[in-house]
Formats: structure tokens, C-alpha cells, sequence
């Protein structure tokens, strides 16, 4: 029995730390959760594909295939949900939920579950609707910061749901609304200068069920100088009704460069085969920089879009909280599958403005599984021993003549009561 309960404990400890099993979801109103996505920030009038890339990535890494699931999106009212059919402005197709447009009252918390009689797994994701006029341009922007002479080169980003086959992204910067120069989708300068410094928009028109639809995004570039002690103005946008999208005033600030607090430079993350990392940067710095303080992860010096680990990793969650000494900027990296690919693989966090730069680097390394399977082989023999130590005991036990014990009654006896 001892020997039966030692070799399941081995097996049970290499099943752990040899090739190990991810880690449970954690478990709400008897559903599995997944972590909530990056929120989504859009404008009114424009088509929106609401969808689901962690909780998608999730479902694939885990080969979570239920029969006779199905996808459920719903909006949380408080303590009512609200689901959705495959028709009307808004309509759920599969595991994406699309506005025709999208309009400010869409704005909430959305889930998407999916689910069969004795299993459910749910993601969620919060949506904000800007009305044309009072767009809050920080939330809606990708902040992008260059330094002078620097080449620059704009992608039209979170497109990749959408038919844009036939569609060309034009751009425009600032309030003007003649078209720059496309380049197939792409915008580059190839030496920025500080005139070059503004607000970028790219347009492009998409068709969905043979009606046209308009989807834009916003980047918000500001350009360094080549002396970084050099005091320059930082745009303040209105989100006034009144005011011009694009107006700005000018202020001076005197700050110092951004800070990685989290992680520290060098350090090592261990993590079992098969399992999942999430990698979290944390970046101090004075809150009126933070919307132009640039966060971003590189795998072996290469951006997350170009590396090995583009199909396994999810770049996003940005959030920004203010502390008593500034504000602290937060950066996720999920990687979703940890394989012998990624031993000794490079992460690197960058973080820029117009004060300076830092970076920290993080080294992936595998567990070692020698020592558990050392154990296992060890545990493995010592049973093997046991076992026959006992068999040629019992082989071997000398025999004992047996005594046979009479019991002799006296015959005639008289017993009286």
C-alpha cells in the first residue's frame, strides 16, 4: 500500500512539473472566467466589431471544444443582461458582436460565454462610444512618440476583423481634410521633424452586408528634440462641443523621463512547459506626461508583430492610476503557451516620451523537470526492491513443524450440577 501511494505521488508530481497541465480558470456563478479584455474606445456613427482575442486565445490554447456549445454575448445592466440576435443594428455573428452603426448608448460591459448543458466559459470587455463632438481624444488615440530625424511608420491598426480588400485607408492630419499621400495602408515619414507633430487619422471605408460603413483610428504623435533637457510644449486637446478637435495650447513642463519600476532589469521568469505568462510592466512617471509616455514589449529586439511569438502572444490592457507621486503606467504581455521555443528568449519592456527612454529585460527560462524525474526513477526502484525483498522473504521463510495438541477426556465422568 505505502509503495501504491508512493508511486502515485511520483507520477502525480511528474504529471505536475514534467509537462503540466495549465492552471484552472477561476470559477464565478459556476462559470470559468477569463481575464477581461483591453477596453475598446470608438466613435459614434462609424461600424465597430466588438470581439474577443484573449478569451478566443484562451479557448484555443486550452482546446476547449464543447458538443453542442454555442457563443452567448450579452450586456450587463446592473443585475439584467441583455443578449443579442443575428440581425438588426446590433447583431451577433459567432463570437463577435457588430454595431451598424455604433451610437454613445452602446457604451457598457459586454460578456461573451460559451456554453453547453454541464460546462461554461466567459470573457468580458468594456466598450466606450464618443459622441462626434466631445471625443475624449486621450482615451481614443494611440500615443506614439519619435525623436527628431527619427523614421516613422503609422499602421492603420485593429482592422484584421473587417473586409478591407477593397478598401483604401486614407490619412489626414490635424483638422485638414484633404487626404495625405497613402503608401498601401501605411503612413511614413521618413525623418520626423518637429512640424510633423500632430494628430494622424486614417479612414478607410468597409462593407458589411452590402451597405458601406466608415471606421477610423487616431494616433497622436509628438517629436522630441535631439537635446532631451530641451523644454517643448505638450498638446492639450478640448473635448469641448465648442472647440476645434485639434486646438492646442502651449505650456511648458519640466519633467524627468519615464521610470520601470516592475520588472527589474535582468531577471529571470521560470515557468513549466505548457503553461501560460502574463508579464506586467509598471512605469512611473508625472501624470501630465502619461498619455504621451509610450509603452511597448519587444521579443529578442523584435516587436511582438514581428517575432516567433506573434501567434502565441497578446500585447494590451494598458491602464494608467494615480498615485501620491505621479502616475503609474501598467503594460500586459500574455503569452498563452510556453514551449522549448521560448527557453532563454529575450522580453524586453520600452518605455519613451519626450524626457527620455528606459528599458528592462526579463529572461524566459523552462523549469528543470531532472530533479522530479530523478525522484520518480529513485521512488520507482525503491518500490521495485521492496517488492521483491518481500517475495523471497516469503520464498525463503524457514519451515516450523507443526505440534499437534491433544486433548485427552476423561471417559465415565460424572459432571453434577
Amino acid at each position: 500500500m505505502l509503495c501504491s501511494t508512493l508511486m502515485l505521488t511520483a507520477l502525480v508530481t511528474a504529471g505536475v512539473y514534467g509537462r503540466p497541465s495549465l492552471p484552472p480558470l477561476p470559477v464565478k456563478d459556476g462559470c470559468h472566467q477569463v481575464s477581461p479584455e483591453v477596453e475598446m474606445f470608438r466613435v459614434e456613427g462609424e461600424a465597430i466589431i466588438l470581439h474577443f482575442p484573449i478569451f478566443t486565445r484562451v479557448l484555443e490554447v486550452r482546446r476547449i471544444a464543447l458538443p453542442t456549445a454555442k457563443y452567448l454575448i450579452t450586456r450587463n445592466n446592473g443585475t439584467e443582461s441583455e443578449a443579442y440576435w443575428s440581425e438588426g443594428r446590433v447583431q451577433q455573428q459567432v463570437n463577435q458582436l457588430w454595431f451598424l452603426p455604433a451610437r454613445p448608448s452602446d457604451s457598457g460591459e459586454y460578456s461573451c460565454t460559451y456554453r453547453n448543458d454541464t460546462y461554461c466559459v466567459t470573457g468580458r470587455i468594456v466598450l466606450h462610444v464618443y459622441q462626434s463632438d466631445s471625443v475624449d481624444l486621450n482615451s481614443l488615440s494611440y500615443p506614439w512618440s519619435a525623436t527628431e530625424g527619427e523614421r516613422v511608420e503609422f499602421n492603420c491598426p485593429s482592422l484584421s476583423c473587417f473586409n478591407k480588400t477593397d478598401g483604401l485607408i486614407e490619412w489626414f492630419k490635424d483638422s485638414d481634410s484633404t487626404p495625405l499621400q497613402p503608401d498601401r495602408g501605411v503612413l511614413m515619414i521618413p525623418a520626423v521633424r518637429r512640424s510633423h507633430a500632430g494628430v494622424y487619422t486614417c479612414r478607410l471605408t468597409v462593407l458589411i452586408n452590402k451597405q458601406h460603413y466608415q471606421v477610423s483610428r487616431v494616433f497622436l504623435l509628438h517629436v522630441q528634440g535631439t537635446d532631451p533637457a530641451f523644454s517643448t510644449s505638450v498638446p492639450e486637446v478640448s473635448t469641448t462641443p465648442e472647440a476645434d478637435l485639434h486646438s492646442r495650447t502651449m505650456s511648458t513642463v519640466n519633467v524627468g523621463p519615464p521610470v520601470i519600476v516592475y520588472p527589474v532589469n535582468g531577471t529571470i521568469f521560470e515557468s513549466p512547459h505548457g503553461s501560460g505568462l502574463e508579464l506586467v510592466c509598471h512605469v512611473l512617471t508625472e501624470c501630465q506626461m502619461a498619455d504621451l509616455t509610450l509603452i511597448t514589449w519587444l521579443v529578442n529586439s523584435q516587436s511582438l508583430e514581428s517575432s516567433y511569438l506573434n501567434r502565441r502572444a497578446l500585447q494590451g490592457g494598458r491602464r494608467v492610476t494615480r498615485l501620491s507621486k505621479g502616475c503609474q503606467i501598467e503594460m500586459r504581455l500574455v503569452i498563452s503557451l510556453i514551449t522549448e521555443e521560448d527557453e532563454k528568449a529575450e522580453i524586453k519592456c520600452v518605455t519613451k516620451n519626450k524626457m527620455g527612454s528606459q528599458e528592462a529585460v526579463v529572461i524566459l527560462q523552462l523549469e528543470d523537470s531532472t530533479f522530479t524525474w530523478l525522484f520518480v526513477a529513485v521512488t520507482t526502484v525503491s518500490c521495485f526492491l521492496t517488492v521483491v525483498s518481500v517475495f523471497l522473504y516469503l520464498l525463503f521463510k524457514p519451515k516450523r513443524k507443526k505440534k499437534m495438541d491433544y486433548f485427552l477426556a476423561r471417559q465415565n465422568s460424572t459432571f453434577s450440577f
